[in-house]
């Protein structure tokens, strides 16, 4: 079902770093929100680097666009979770744009969700939503910066930027302690978010995400790329052939079909803002970087990897269990690659609640005796007796 390691050597954790400070009068740590609500903005080709067969088509009308109108079933799914959306803005001039609770409830631990590159916060996590609110959890969703409708006006770049940004929101929000999960790039966020304010950050969940890379893994061969640029190309497609690879890289098991008008209107809509801005994103998260130079966080950590990762390898997955040690746990899921949450969103989802849960919240009796309990057990159990040879994970 699973492998774990065992611990090695640690480096000590670094000093934080001050934060942020969100824009907001009389604050109080109280949950009355007194943030300004606004609707979430729709990546527009507006900001395109770069020439390529994809930007070089003809736009799809917005109303015939399939990929715009996925976004907007994929945010109505937001609403309808209980999810409402909500803009901060920073004291260096930056906007964060997040979904929070309709109804914060104080009593309920926040969870902050981190998403990766590639498609919105909304494409990433609306599988996770339902399942970890009935599990008793108060749910922040943020767009990291040049994601969706964060941005900033200041020319840092990293993920310590990134944390401090995403810290300064959930202040702003009243929200003084929570656990967090982060898809790859998210990981790295949530890696320095642990690091930087160990006082807010409860626990974490790593999901593939590569923290332990180092700049020279690249020249030699661990990474499905050679240097940074060739990462850009593949994580910021401006051509059907490179989004193409990308979704060949990062599932275990491509879709077989991908017709181009589909391909070049997803690029169109999701692939073509701040593709300058999150190439810089890249280049300050590889170049120099050192394993020495990670500090090591000391809440418990959940590590889950794919199994099939072809962007961060396992050996990325064992390395950062060694330099974790004895507070971090490594589950390795059968048949998934790097896009574990979209292909196997069943099992990250149950990872990250029972890791994170906490046994004094009251959630849901999911034993009571109903007849859509009885019908979901029968299934269950026929589907086991058909494939009983099946790992769960």
């Amino acid at each position: 079902m699973f492998r774990s390691t065992t611990s090695l050597w640690a480096p000590p954790l670094l000093n934080s770093t001050e934060r942020i400070r969100p824009i907001r009068s009389n604050y109080s740590a109280q949950p009355t929100l007194q943030i300004p609500v606004t609707k979430p903005q729709i990546p527009t080709p507006s900001r395109i680097a770069g020439a390529g067969a994809g930007a070089e088509a003809a736009a799809m009308p917005r109303w015939l666009s399939v990929t715009a109108g996925r976004d907007r079933c994929y945010r109505r799914s937001f609403t309808a979770a209980g999810l409402r959306p909500s803009t901060t803005g920073l004291g260096d001039g930056a906007t964060v744009h997040l979904w929070l609770p309709r109804r914060p409830d104080p009593s309920r631990p926040a969870l902050l969700l981190l998403h990766g590159f590639g498609a919105l916060s909304t494409w990433q996590w609306a599988p996770y939503l339902r399942p970890l609110t009935r599990a008793g959890f108060d749910l922040y969703v943020p767009d990291l910066v040049f994601f969706g409708g964060s941005s900033t006006p200041a020319p840092a770049r990293s993920e310590s930027y990134q944390a401090q940004c995403v810290m300064a929101a959930m202040d702003a929000l009243g929200v003084a302690r929570f656990a967090l999960a982060g898809v790859s790039y998210g990981g790295f966020v949530g890696y320095r978010l642990a690091a930087m304010y160990p006082a807010a950050v409860d626990r974490a969940v790593l999901i593939c995400a590569g923290v332990c890379l180092e700049e020279r893994d690249l020249a030699a061969g661990l990474l499905a790329v050679s240097d940074v640029a060739e990462a850009a190309s593949l994580l910021l497609p401006q051509r059907p052939d490179k989004l193409r690879q990308l979704v060949n890289l990062t599932f275990s098991r491509p879709p077989p079909l991908m017709p181009n008008c589909f391909i070049r209107d997803y690029i169109q809509v999701m692939c073509t803002e701040y593709v300058k801005e999150k190439t810089e994103l890249l280049h300050s998260l590889v170049n120099g970087r050192k394993l020495s130079d990670l500090p090591t966080i000391t809440q418990p950590t959940l590590i889950i990897w794919g199994e099939e990762d072809r962007v961060f390898p396992l050996e990325l997955a064992f390395r950062l269990k060694r330099h974790l040690g004895e507070k971090s746990q490594l589950v390795i899921v059968k048949n998934a690659g790097h896009a574990i949450n979209r292909e196997k969103p069943r099992e990250v989802c149950k990872l990250i609640r029972n890791f994170c849960v906490d046994s004094s919240v009251k959630v849901r009796d999911r034993h009571k005796v109903t007849w859509s309990n009885v019908i979901r057990r029968f299934e269950r159990s026929r589907l086991r007796r058909i494939d009983s040879g099946r790992p769960l994970l």
